[in-house]
Formats: C-alpha cells, sequence, structure tokens
C-alpha cells in the first residue's frame, strides 16, 4: 500500500482528514467503550480469578517456605549425626588403640610368666635329675663296695691262703682295699690334668 493510500484510509467518517498526534490517539467514543469493557473484566477478574491465583501462589510459597525449612532441619540433623558419628569412630579407634596396647602389655606379661615358669621347671627338672643322679651313684658305690669286698675277700682269701669270714676282719681289708683304690685314681687323675 502506498502513503496514500494510507491517508485516505485515514478519512474519518465526516470526511476530515487526520493529521500529526491525532492519527495516534483514539476517539474518545472509543475510549469510553474500551474503559467500560476494561472494567466489566477488570472487577470480576479482581474479585474472582486473581484470589485463586494468589491463593495458589500462597501455597506455593507456603511449600518451598516448609521445604526449605524442612531441608535445613534435615541439614542440621544430618550434621548433628555426622558430628556423633565421627565422635563414636574417634571413640572407637582410641578403644581400639588402648585394647590392642593392653593386649600387647598382656602378651608380654604372659610371655615373661611362662618364660619364668620355664626356667623353674628347668630348674627344677635339673635338680631332681641331679638328686637322681646323686643316687644312683651312691647306690652304685655301696653295690660296687659290696661287690669289691666279696670279690676282694675271695681274692685275699685264696692269696693268703686264710678264711676272711670273719666280718670285722674283711670288713677292714675292703675299706684298705677300698682306700688305696681311690687313692691310685685320685693320683692317676691328677697327671692326666
Amino acid at each position: 500500500m502506498s502513503v496514500a493510500a494510507v491517508s485516505a484510509a485515514v478519512v474519518t467518517a465526516a470526511g476530515e482528514e487526520v493529521e500529526g498526534i491525532r492519527l495516534l490517539v483514539p476517539a474518545g467514543y472509543d475510549l469510553l467503550w474500551s474503559a467500560i469493557v476494561l472494567v466489566g473484566i477488570a472487577i470480576p477478574f479482581y474479585k474472582f480469578v486473581l484470589p485463586k491465583f494468589q491463593a495458589v501462589l500462597d501455597e506455593r510459597t507456603a511449600k518451598i517456605e516448609g521445604g526449605i525449612a524442612k531441608a535445613e532441619s534435615a541439614q542440621a540433623e544430618a550434621a548433628a549425626q555426622l558430628a556423633e558419628y565421627q565422635q563414636l569412630l574417634a571413640d572407637a579407634r582410641s578403644e581400639a588403640a588402648r585394647i590392642r596396647e593392653d593386649a600387647r602389655t598382656e602378651a608380654g606379661q604372659i610371655v615373661a610368666e611362662a618364660r619364668t615358669r620355664a626356667q623353674e621347671e628347668a630348674a627344677r627338672i635339673a635338680e631332681t635329675a641331679q638328686r637322681q643322679i646323686d643316687a644312683e651313684r651312691q647306690q652304685a658305690a655301696v653295690s660296687l663296695r659290696t661287690d669289691v669286698g666279696t670279690l676282694a675277700t675271695q681274692l685275699a682269701s685264696k692269696i693268703v691262703g686264710e678264711s676272711l669270714e670273719d666280718e670285722a676282719r674283711r670288713s677292714r681289708v675292703v675299706d684298705r682295699f677300698l682306700d688305696e683304690l681311690e687313692a691310685s685314681t685320685t693320683t692317676s687323675a691328677g697327671k692326666g690334668n
């Protein structure tokens, strides 16, 4: 459309031509009827629709604020539980360290007691063995003395040609023979060293 066509269309019903700012400003009767329609729509909108929108918005605001409050309380509870968990964990670690230390101490005591008992048992066994050896040595010496005495008496009886059945005489001969035997054993042991 050309400019001439637009200006022809702008001609009002009265036949006059509109120029300048009046071109953009509607006529008075249009303003009046537009205002009546606007008021007719605005009043029901303000009375019925806007309160429902406001209620929905208020409900959403309450839900959001409630959600935020719940989230904050949940976060605070989680932080408290985390702190409690960390405290329990620290307590458990210190308790475990204490138990390990007690176990090490107790193990050391058990080892020391076992070592002491083993040493005492070894000393007792050695003492018992020494007593048994001493008793067997005495028994062997008595048996040897009796056997040597009998053999010496028989040999001396054959050499001397007289009977040594008399107990006192036989005892003197055996003692003398054993003393000489011990003396010769001691002398030969002294030369060997």
